[in-house]
């Protein structure tokens, strides 16, 4: 049995990492919303063109973490609007009420891993899951 803290041998990582790179693409947001949304510092702009090459994501359980909550994110965006591609790739970008009118991506630069998990249960919540 594998401690929670230990990420599944079987995750291709490199293939998370270019997944997770297309959909920051997809999303259209700037570096340094895209290095805030991963947990990176802004002096770590090499790791996106690694993962962009397909590095592996890092075997740091936050970062993989968030890689799974921002994966969920576009999921349930996907199923939510299904025929609207422009604002399911626009969402993340978009002043939302329920955030106190700030966008999705502030929430999670403002309030880190916390954040990400307030806009994911959002979206868990509007899917009734």
């Amino acid at each position: 049995m594998r401690a929670h803290s230990e990420i599944p041998q079987t995750i291709d990582r490199g293939a998370l990492a270019k997944m997770t790179m297309q959909l920051m693409d997809h999303w259209d947001l700037p570096t340094e919303d895209q290095l805030a949304l991963l947990g990176l510092a802004s002096s770590n702009r090499a790791a996106l063109g690694r993962y962009r090459q397909g590095e592996p994501i890092s075997q740091n359980v936050d970062q993989y973490a968030r890689v799974g909550h921002l994966l969920g994110i576009h999921k349930n965006l996907r199923l939510l609007f299904p025929r609207n591609k422009d604002y399911l790739y626009s969402w993340m970008k978009t002043k939302n009420k329920a955030f106190e009118n700030r966008t999705p991506v502030e929430v999670v630069k403002e309030l880190g891993f916390m954040g990400l998990l307030m806009v994911r249960s959002y979206l868990d919540r509007a899917r009734g899951i």
